[in-house]
């Protein structure tokens, strides 16, 4: 909520709107969060858990909630949210927005889990004036599986980008060429095809350097562990370089920043990359090609396939550092037409005026 949609909350929070935010207790969120305004309360979601028996435990935490908070628009984000916080407002009348920012593994996953949770996204959704998506794949995923009407899907691009924030910087000057990923350490982001594929254009390219930027998320199943993190840094292929709630410094002394995501909605980290100059290598994926136009402003390559993220990587450090700046610079000015957080902002304030109005 603070990373993605701050900018949001504090336009809300300082037109007088009452802002609250439900979301699992964080000690170093929380208080950021009532910086900009809003109320903060603490809701139990077990992000992985697969029993909707004990997931609706969630839909009565958001019923008392809401029944407590009396809102005038529910706004939900990610598949639980989405499907108990969108049920539980139906069931009291409360006007809300879904929006699916990425399918998860209700998609990227088949069997009995799958089938009940998109029987529930299709009930969720039902009563929802309007439903957003932020990319064309996944409208077009939730369409042809019946879970939502097509007169009531908009798409967003994106959670948006702060153009000032995230201001246009000078490529790094010197030999070589660093390679950033950021992202949480993941399995389904890439990392494993990352590492694998610089192992391959070290080969050719042994001045080129690869490196990890983000969290190890330790309860979820994709997660790679530090162990792992420590054994890669020690065959010297890539550099773990932590965790950091500024990415800035480190997208500014990169040549180029990376995401071999096997799925995305549309990912900040791209944008905010693309903002700052940086040209970018990304799986042609959902998501990652609403950002990342091959040729234009990055290259892409196919997605769990590690030679084909060499290759391209290798290509953009073959490239003159003069075109990899173009590159850049296109990508820049793709933020500015279509990912400018001020025409995110827009969006939302139009679609809370429908829905307190009644549209």
């Amino acid at each position: 909520m603070w990373n993605f949609r701050g900018h949001v909350l504090a336009h809300f929070a300082a037109r007088g709107v009452r802002v609250s935010v439900l979301a699992p207790y964080d000690a170093t969120w929380f208080p950021k969060l009532q910086e900009l305004g809003c109320e903060v309360h603490h809701i139990s979601i077990n992000a992985k858990g697969t029993n909707p028996i004990k997931d609706m435990g969630l839909y009565l935490q958001y019923r008392r909630m809401f029944k407590k908070l009396r809102p005038d628009a529910s706004i939900t984000y990610t598949i639980k949210p989405n499907i108990y916080g969108s049920l539980a407002a139906q069931s009291l009348k409360i006007p809300y927005l879904p929006i699916t920012t990425g399918l998860g593994y209700v998609f990227l996953k088949r069997g009995l889990v799958s089938a009940v949770a998109k029987g529930l996204y299709r009930l969720a959704f039902r009563r929802a004036r309007r439903v957003w998506f932020l990319n064309s794949d996944d409208v077009s995923t939730f369409r042809r599986s019946g879970l939502v009407a097509a007169d009531r899907v908009e798409q967003l691009p994106g959670e948006g980008v702060d153009l000032a924030h995230f201001a246009l910087t000078d490529a790094p000057e010197g030999p070589g060429v660093t390679f950033l990923l950021v992202g949480r350490m993941l399995t389904d982001k890439g990392v494993r095809e990352f590492v694998e594929a610089a192992g391959y254009v070290r080969q050719h390219h042994p001045e080129a350097r690869f490196q990890l930027l983000g969290a190890v998320w330790r309860d979820n199943p994709a997660a790679i562990s530090a162990e792992q993190l420590e054994a890669w840094q020690r065959t010297g292929a890539v550099e773990y370089l932590g965790a950091t709630s500024d990415v800035r410094p480190y997208v500014a002394a990169a040549d180029c920043v990376v995401l071999p995501s096997y799925r995305e909605g549309v990912p900040c980290t791209l944008m905010e990359a693309a903002a700052m100059g940086r040209p970018l290598v990304a799986t042609d994926v959902p998501g990652c090609r609403e950002v990342v136009q091959d040729g234009v402003n990055g290259l892409l390559c196919r997605a769990k396939d590690a030679r084909s993220l060499a290759a391209a990587m290798t290509r953009m450090l073959e490239l003159p550092a003069e075109e990899r700046r173009a590159m850049g610079l296109r990508g820049r000015r793709l933020m500015e037409e279509r990912f400018d957080v001020r025409l995110i902002v827009q969006r939302y304030d139009e679609a809370v005026a429908r829905l307190v109005g009644g549209a």
